[in-house]
């Protein structure tokens, strides 16, 4: 068999975890391989070996047939091997080009870096993979699909043959993952091999030739994807038999929560993102948000937790106008907030698990007596929370937070929120990069936060996802709201529709 990749009898300990355990990984040349598993099944750490930012305790590792030392990135790269990591490595005051040239600096006759050449180089390639990538926009002005994209292009830009993607599509629109798919393919006829780590298994029967399961850091099978079904794969990576769909029964809305009047919100580079936007969110209903990234959400979003102020127009939560309160202040008053960057702004990476998990009620008791930390109380949280949500980190509460898999990052940002039972559970991309048991684990809890009565308000860039929770849905198109539709009346085809602007409909508020 002509293998590209070997990586025979892998072993990876870290303090009191093993990552894997004696794993063996064979990859076709020429084919998308896929890996499969859990949230912290040991995939990441898997590839994370094979581009050299980890060392194996044990096994070994051949490149087109012959062993290697994979020491660090550089000879993973000098190998042909490349990554897109789940969690963008990108310089956030650098341009597009410049993180992508970062460490392979094109040099003009005079010793300079050649930046101007570089940038052109970078549009032919955005240009010819579709990816539509302005090289001279800054990371910090753009939104985590383009980062997305600026990674791949990092990976053609070094002319790699073995790419390995983390992930590639838990920021993409459905637009943009078949777009992904398109190039994946091309890859593929130009000669390419390419490794695709992902939880959504509709994607891997669409793109992939084979998958390997992994559970718990160890290796359960390898198999034609053909020759297997969606819900067989499930069963393989979870263990047990999982439900695609959300067992949910008729909403009964009580009063409004939630009122957001005409808002006006301007983006980074003060343009108006949010126009004119008028939605309310019940008791005990979901409503869902749907939109193509980059319509305004974010910005929508930033508005009503306090983290930008609106131009115009007011959030009113509970008989309460909260929009120019701080941040502080909207949680006091009653709106948890599950993030869509869980980095940025869900979790403070350099602190334990189990100081992230109170990082908002760290004043209030029982965590604090007489200005104290009351650190039994706080463990007693945390361990609830771990076994309640399922949180996998490799020393529980005392867990470095930046040292979790970004699946467990995740479910303790939702553990966190969902607990705190505010009035309003405000999710976005809740299930981002979580696997089939995490999600339907995560989407039954929304449901039950529902039944509680609480106002939840759903924002996905996944379809089904909105599809599948939502009472009501609303859609988004440019910043404007183009209609609300009862969840019973939607299909597919008109939400696009209404999602691309071609459609409006005009609908009661509630």
């Amino acid at each position: 068999m002509d293998y590209a990749i070997e990586m025979l009898n892998i072993t990876k300990d870290f303090p009191g975890i093993r990552a894997n355990d004696n794993i063996t990984l064979q990859v076709e040349r020429n084919t998308i391989h896929a890996l499969l598993g859990e949230n912290g099944a040991g995939k990441s750490t898997l590839m994370s070996i094979l581009f050299g930012l980890y060392q194996p305790t044990s096994g070994t590792i051949k490149v087109n047939g012959q062993e290697v030392k994979i020491t660090d990135p550089n000879i993973a790269n000098d190998l042909g091997i490349g990554m897109v990591h789940q969690h963008f490595k990108l310089i956030d005051n650098f341009t597009v080009t410049e993180n992508i040239i970062l460490g392979k600096e094109p040099k003009t006759k005079f010793g300079t870096v050649d930046l101007k050449n570089a940038e052109k180089r970078v549009a032919e390639l955005s240009e010819q993979y579709g990816l539509k990538v302005d090289p001279k926009a800054k990371i910090s002005d753009i939104g985590v699909g383009m980062q997305q994209r600026v990674e791949i292009l990092k990976m053609l830009y070094r002319d790699s043959d073995i790419l390995i993607f983390d992930e590639p599509t838990a920021v993409l629109t459905p637009q943009e993952i078949n777009e992904l798919m398109d190039i994946m393919r091309n890859l593929i006829k130009e000669g390419k091999t390419i490794l695709l780590i992902t939880h959504k298994l509709k994607e891997i029967k669409a793109v992939a030739d084979t998958f390997t399961v992994l559970r718990k850091g160890r290796y359960i099978g390898t198999r034609k994807v053909a020759d297997v079904t969606e819900e067989e794969m499930a069963e393989m990576m979870v263990g047990r038999a999982v439900s695609f769909t959300t067992e949910k029964k008729e909403a009964t809305p009580g009063e409004v929560v939630l009122e957001i009047r005409n808002l006006n919100v301007k983006d980074v580079k003060g343009l108006p993102a949010v126009k004119d936007f008028s939605l309310s969110v019940r008791a005990g209903e979901i409503v869902g948000l749907a939109g193509i990234d980059g319509n305004g959400q974010t910005e929508l979003v930033y508005a009503l937790t306090g983290l930008v102020k609106p131009e115009s127009g007011s959030v009113i939560l509970k008989g309460t106008d909260i929009t120019n309160m701080s941040i502080r202040e909207h949680y006091k008053r009653g709106l948890s907030h599950v993030p869509e960057d869980r980095h940025k702004h869900g979790l403070i990476l350099d602190f334990q698990l189990r100081e992230n998990f109170v990082i908002h009620d760290y004043d209030m008791e029982p965590y604090v007596k007489g200005g104290i930390l009351q650190n039994d109380e706080i463990d007693r949280q945390s361990v609830r929370l771990i076994e309640e949500f399922d949180v996998r980190s490799g020393e529980g509460k005392d867990s470095l937070t930046r040292s979790m898999s970004g699946g467990n990052q995740q479910k303790a940002i939702i553990a966190r929120e969902v607990d705190r039972s505010a009035d309003l559970l405000l999710v976005v991309q809740p299930t981002r990069g979580l696997d089939v048991g995490a999600i339907e684990s995560v989407h039954s809890r929304i449901v039950q936060e529902r039944d509680k009565g609480r106002a939840v308000f759903l924002v996905s860039l996944e379809l089904d996802e909105i599809m599948n929770l939502s009472d009501r849905i609303a859609v988004i198109h440019d910043g404007e709201l183009t209609g609300i539709i009862e969840r019973k009346d939607a299909t597919e085809n008109e939400l696009g529709l209404m999602m691309s602007g071609a459609l409006r409909k005009e609908s009661k508020q509630a």
